[in-house]
C-alpha cells in the first residue's frame, strides 16, 4: 500500500441486491484528521464506513461501482490483498467484541497473526497498544485474565488497542461510544484526539455534539447520498443544505 494514507471516494454506489444503498459518494478523507459521519439511522453511514475496508464483501449480493483509494490504490482492484488492507485499515464497533481470551492475547492476536511470535516484541506490542488506547494502567496487573472481566468502557478501550497492534494507518469507528456511560465517552473522545496525530480516523456517530468535539470534518449522509461535506464549524453553523440545517436542528431524524 503507498506510504499516503487519505483516502478518496469517486463516484460510488453500492446495491444490496436492487436495493440502492449508496449513491455517487464523493469525498476526500485526509490523512491525520478526524471526519465523522452524521445522518439519520439507515442513511448508509456505516454501509460506507464498511466500503473502507471491504467488509461488504462478507454481504451476499452486495456490489460496488465507482473508485475508493488509500494512497493511490484503488482498494477494490481484483489484485488487493485484503488481509493487508485490513491491517491497514483497523475497524472498532459500536458495541465492544473482546475475544473470550486474556486480555493480552486480545492484544497479540493481530501480531501473531501477521507473524510475530517472540515474545520480547509481543510484550513491547501489548504495552505500546494499551498506552496508546489509555489502559495500560488499569489493564497491566491484569493482562493474564479474561478481558471480559474488564467494563464496558474499558473492553472498548481495549478493542481500540487490538486494532492498534495491527499497526494500522486508518482507524475506522462504528458509533464507538454508543454502548458506554458520559465517563468512559469522554476518555474515548480525549484518546481520539490523541490518536488522530498518527492515525486518520473516520467516526460515526449519532451524537451530533460529539461530532463538534472531535472531528475536523463533516459528511451529513441522507438516503445513501452524503448532502453536505466539509469543515466541522461550517458545516454545525452555517451548512449550504437546508437538509443538514434541518437535521442539525432536529426537525427530522
Amino acid at each position: 500500500m503507498d506510504s499516503k494514507f487519505n483516502i478518496t471516494v469517486r463516484n460510488c454506489d453500492l446495491y444490496y441486491g436492487d436495493a440502492h444503498a449508496l449513491k455517487n459518494v464523493n469525498i476526500d478523507v485526509e490523512e491525520s484528521e478526524v471526519t465523522a459521519l452524521i445522518g439519520p439511522s439507515g442513511c448508509g453511514k456505516s454501509t460506507f464506513l464498511r466500503m473502507l475496508n471491504r467488509m461488504n464483501d462478507l454481504v451476499e449480493d452486495c456490489r460496488i461501482t465507482g473508485e475508493i483509494k488509500i494512497g493511490e490504490q484503488n482498494i477494490y482492484d481484483k489484485g488487493t490483498d485484503v488481509a493487508l488492507l485490513r491491517k491497514n485499515v483497523g475497524m472498532v464497533f459500536q458495541k465492544p467484541n473482546p475475544f473470550p481470551m486474556s486480555v493480552y492475547d486480545n492484544i497479540a492476536f493481530a501480531p501473531r497473526t501477521f507473524g510475530v511470535w517472540r515474545r520480547s516484541k509481543l510484550d513491547n506490542i501489548v504495552e505500546s497498544s494499551l498506552r496508546q488506547a489509555g489502559l495500560w494502567d488499569e489493564a497491566k496487573d491484569r493482562l493474564r485474565k479474561n478481558a471480559m472481566g474488564l467494563s464496558g468502557g474499558q473492553q472498548q478501550r481495549l478493542c481500540i488497542a487490538r486494532a492498534l497492534a495491527a499497526d494500522p494507518k486508518i482507524l475506522l469507528m462504528d458509533e464507538p461510544t454508543s454502548a458506554l456511560d458520559p465517563i468512559s465517552t469522554g476518555i474515548i473522545e480525549d484518546l481520539i484526539n490523541e490518536l488522530k496525530a498518527n492515525y486518520t480516523i473516520v467516526i460515526v456517530t449519532h451524537n451530533m455534539q460529539q461530532a463538534t468535539r472531535i472531528s475536523d470534518k463533516t459528511a451529513v449522509f441522507l438516503l445513501g447520498e452524503i448532502i453536505e461535506f466539509g469543515k466541522t464549524e461550517s458545516v454545525f453553523t452555517n451548512p449550504k443544505d437546508k437538509r443538514t440545517e434541518n437535521y442539525i436542528t432536529g426537525r427530522f431524524g
